[in-house]
């Protein structure tokens, strides 16, 4: 088969609701061509309207907006929804001229009218004490929408100069509620990464994957000021998958690795502060029995917990002893993207009596077990979580179809429930 010249087909228009990835290129079968055209197939678009909203709501109320998420999650895609790169009022800092351009920031930024966006801020922390001094002008000519992707550092940053002027917006990769209840199986299998995910072939998004946990650990957390190698946070990142979903123990991979505790400690805050890692935090009660007072961990987008354990396919997937904590750990991520909550942890005894996740609405405590079982039945462990928490509601997910009640308490819900915010527990979202 010849080779075409490699075209670039840019989607339609973006409207005002939607996320689009533009200017893909056709897939070629031919393997000797595929130098010169995309892995990717046409543009879609990806409905994100509830994310999209909150950005709205927030840019109207606050002076400065700050977004964060994770490394080609669509930060910028989505920021571009509202100032055209073209404009005087973006600035990536990413970007030679933008850099340039902020040379003299004070300058650059005071006569800017309207909505300025800059993205990649963590690159450039001493404009946070310059975006609080514009906020402060008694004659507010323009509002500040700040895209990161290093959590940790970036609050700890603003949270120091813009105090009682900021709304922080976490987004994540893509998940059921936007991608609708059919995408399920091949979500779970290669994460919610647009460009993994979008990827016509198995292998393409698996080299997407591994290209990107390269270029993270190589390129972006050593601009983001890491003196760790690469190879050591490889090693240690790989080790944490054969964790995932279990209770935290600092000192097993620092045997492993031959280091301190407290190093592994540093490279689990490090990895959970650029969003790949999520430390689900224990709920205390006060109760007679001996809880459990260390963290879960979770690789929060299950396609790169997959790439970390080799597994390049469905089959591979299926057939691996981590499949139902890689579920549990899937479950959770899009429970907590699409559930209103307060406060998120997991609670358990030393006595094995355990639930998957609590959120807390104000008062009220929900749970939420993971089953990855045709039929879950009511155990032990939720009876005992039901009584000793005053659980008002217990929700056991399991990727059956059917919804059914366990009791007057505890149902079991469809995965594909989730697909539909607010509904886990029966109800309509607030």
């Amino acid at each position: 088969m010849a080779c075409r010249a490699g075209r670039s087909e840019r989607g339609s228009e973006v409207s005002s609701d939607l996320m689009v990835f533009p200017a893909l290129l056709y897939y070629h079968e031919n393997q000797a061509c595929n130098t010169v055209f995309s892995w990717y197939g046409l543009a879609m678009k990806v409905a994100r309207d509830a994310l999209l909203e909150r950005i709205r709501v927030a840019v109207a109320r606050s002076p400065v907006t700050v977004l964060t998420g994770p490394r080609q999650s669509g930060k910028t895609t989505l920021a571009r929804q509202f100032v055209s790169e073209d404009s005087p009022n973006y600035f990536d800092l990413e970007d030679p001229v933008s850099l340039a351009r902020l040379e003299e920031p004070r300058t650059a930024l005071d006569p800017l009218e309207g909505l300025v966006v800059i993205d990649e801020i963590q690159r450039r922390a001493d404009l946070f004490p310059i975006l609080r001094v514009l906020s402060d002008r008694r004659k507010r000519l323009a509002r500040f929408l700040i895209l990161g992707s290093a959590s940790g550092d970036l609050m700890r940053q603003s949270a120091e100069s813009l105090a009682g002027r900021m709304e922080r917006i976490e987004m994540g990769v893509f998940t059921l509620a936007e991608l609708g209840a059919d995408a399920a199986r091949t979500l779970w299998r290669r994460g919610g990464f647009p460009l993994a995910w979008l990827a016509h072939k198995e292998q393409d998004s698996f080299a997407w994957r591994k290209q990107f946990i390269q270029t993270l650990l190589e390129r972006d957390l050593p601009q983001w000021g890491v003196r760790t190698p690469a190879v050591a946070l490889l090693r240690f990142w790989t080790m944490l998958t054969h964790d995932h979903g279990q209770i935290w123990n600092a000192a097993e991979p620092a045997k492993a690795l031959g280091v301190d505790p407290s190093t592994t400690r540093r490279h689990l805050d490090l990895l959970t502060d650029a969003l790949m890692v999520r430390q689900l935090q224990p709920w205390y009660a006060n109760l007679k029995k001996r809880q459990i007072k260390a963290p879960k961990v979770y690789v929060r987008d299950s396609g790169l917990l997959h790439q970390l354990l080799g597994l390049e396919n469905e089959k591979a997937l299926l057939s691996h002893p981590k499949l139902g904590a890689s579920w549990e750990g899937f479950v959770i991520e899009q429970v907590l993207a699409s559930e209103p909550h307060d406060e998120a942890c997991f609670w358990g005894t030393h006595q094995g009596a355990e639930i998957d996740l609590l959120l807390r609405r104000g008062d009220r405590l929900l749970g939420v077990e993971c089953k990855r079982a045709d039929a879950p039945k009511l155990t032990p462990s939720m009876r005992i979580a039901l009584e000793d928490l005053g659980l008002e509601r217990l929700a056991v997910v399991y990727p059956g179809a059917q919804r059914y009640p366990l009791s007057e308490q505890v149902e079991v819900v469809p995965l594909a429930t989730l697909a539909q915010p607010g509904r886990l527990f029966g109800e309509a979202a607030a």
